[in-house]
């Protein structure tokens, strides 16, 4: 499939003529849409959890947030490096997370217009011609394909993989498939579709298999040199072409919620859903991070650091990701420089239970214990790398380490701290290889949330960076339903719907100093465990 035979939409924004024709409840004016489309419903489909929103179009006012489950879900770890999760168990949280939204009685789920999906990147999921999903997905932190990335990368050829596919086929979703290939025949032999995560969320919704540019650029499956599907990638590892769902504009309707799924949700049969990104590209649509230039940052799970570029850049070492952003186009480049930690949160609520117990401390109050300890932790140094291949490290897995302990100096309060400042440090680890690469960041974007609701952890990244951070009320589930409105016309332009963005907060350094040395010394033991 080349770029022609891949629907455009009428401006980035949105294919609403398509969606006039096709929804009822659209009329057939540019950009229109009747004043009974008035709330939008965004779904975040995380590592921890699924977290929805429901916004009011005409105001911007979000009405009900919502997450599920209550505890951070599992991921299944068969083998050391292998990470997996339960498809059919997200659906079901992502039921759960809808109808706890709805019981909060803010607004008739009748009118709920649209619905935009966001969802952790890289992931796997099969599913059969009955739309039965196949097997566990294999997601993002798993690393078990690394050396099936790493042939393709060798038979392709360095300069060619990163001048048409701007990475390594590394560890992404192209190199999980071609595992399965290998490994689970069987299971191979009765796929009907490949999805990333948000396709297999739109996909229960309204029965329809779709993707995009976007989706199909971070799982390396598409040749931005050509724009249309990868011959070098399919042919090296022997896919069908057939795998891949229909091919959409990222803003567009990709289905309409099915009766049968719309009755017990309490939903409008046939309200389209019109956006789909990953987690990553929907946090940069959320905090308006669209133009060259412009960053967005997140600490969840992973960590990230997303930069904005209108050209198809690429880091050498594939040390950093280059991914199509929500409003590429063939005709106008944008694409998200991804830099991303897997062990970033995850070793934060690793240390919480460890310490006290599955549900025993909150995170304030860990915050709170690591605010009464100096920068530097007592010399304590902790890295973060325990989540699987790191990227920066060519997808090579360290292990995080605990380092410098003296027994009679540090408890708890030290590994808290030292935990927060070993992340923070790793940031800064990875901002250098982007400042390598050209990117040079004034300011960073970020919601309040996760780990930038820690002072320590804040001040660390912005002293270690030396970049100063904004912090918005912004949320992925939030972005979700406000991309689902740019896709569905409820807004004229992503400007329209991000009006209202204002920063709450701007961190700025003012203990450079102090952190560039702390940061040595932490890089000074990273070294040794990259020799």
């Amino acid at each position: 499939m080349n770029a022609s035979s891949v629907a455009k939409p009428s401006g980035w924004f949105g294919w609403t003529a398509c969606l006039a024709t096709q929804n009822q409840d659209l009329d057939s004016s540019p950009g229109g849409i009747k004043q009974n489309i008035m709330l939008l419903l965004g779904i975040d489909l995380g590592t921890s959890s699924i977290k929805v929103a429901v916004t009011d179009s005409a105001t911007h006012k979000v009405l009900a947030t919502a997450q599920f489950p209550d505890t951070e879900a599992t991921i299944i770890s068969r083998q050391p490096g292998w990470a997996e999760q339960s498809p059919d168990l997200w659906w079901d949280y992502v039921r759960q997370a809808i109808l706890r939204a709805h019981a909060s009685g803010a607004y008739d789920p009748a009118d709920i217009g649209a619905i935009g999906i966001a969802y952790q990147m890289h992931g796997l999921v099969l599913v059969d011609r009955g739309q039965k999903v196949l097997r566990d997905s294999i997601i993002w932190c798993d690393s078990r394909a690394v050396p099936y990335g790493d042939r393709a990368f060798a038979a392709i050829g360095q300069r060619r993989s990163l001048d048409r596919l701007l990475n390594s086929p590394g560890n992404f979703t192209a190199a999980k498939l071609a595992w399965v290939k290998e490994n689970e025949p069987a299971v191979y032999a009765r796929i009907d579709k490949i999805l990333l995560p948000g396709d297999f969320i739109a996909l229960r919704l309204t029965g329809e298999a779709t993707t995009h540019i976007s989706a199909l650029s971070e799982g390396i499956f598409w040749d931005f040199a050509s724009n249309s599907l990868s011959e070098d990638v399919f042919h090296f590892f022997g896919f069908d072409k057939a795998l891949i769902p229909e091919i959409r504009p990222l803003f567009s309707r990709h289905g309409g919620v099915k009766t049968d799924v719309a009755a017990p949700l309490g939903l409008k049969a046939g309200i389209p859903v019109s956006y789909k990104a990953g987690d990553q590209p929907n946090n940069a649509l959320s905090l308006n991070v669209l133009e060259p230039g412009e960053v967005a940052a997140t600490a969840g799970t992973s960590g990230v650091i997303y930069v904005v570029s209108d050209k198809a850049t690429y880091d050498p070492q594939s040390r950093v990701n280059s991914f199509a952003h929500v409003n590429y186009t063939p005709e106008s480049t944008r694409v998200g420089v991804l830099l991303c930690i897997n062990g970033t949160g995850i070793l934060n609520r690793w240390i919480r239970d460890l310490t006290g117990g599955p549900g025993g401390w909150d995170y304030a109050r860990l915050n709170a214990a690591a605010a009464a300890i100096a920068a530097g932790s007592a010399g304590l140094k902790i890295l973060p790398f325990g989540n699987g291949a790191e990227r920066i490290f060519h997808n090579r897995i360290i292990g995080a380490q605990l380092l410098d302990v003296d027994l009679n100096v540090h408890g708890a309060a030290h590994i808290y701290r030292a935990g927060q400042e070993g992340i923070a440090f790793s940031f800064r680890y990875g901002l250098d290889i982007m400042r390598e690469n050209g990117m040079q960041p004034s300011v960073i974007r970020a919601g309040k949330a996760n780990m930038f609701l820690s002072s320590v952890f804040t001040e660390a990244f912005v002293n270690a960076t030396n970049v100063p951070v904004e912090l918005y009320n912004s949320d992925g589930s939030v972005g979700a339903s406000l991309g689902a409105g740019i896709g569905a016309g409820a807004f004229a332009s992503a400007k329209e719907a991000f009006a209202g963005l204002k920063p709450l907060q701007l961190v700025e350094p003012r203990d450079a100093t102090v952190y560039e040395g702390l940061y040595q010394e932490w890089r000074e033991k990273l070294d040794k465990f990259l020799k």
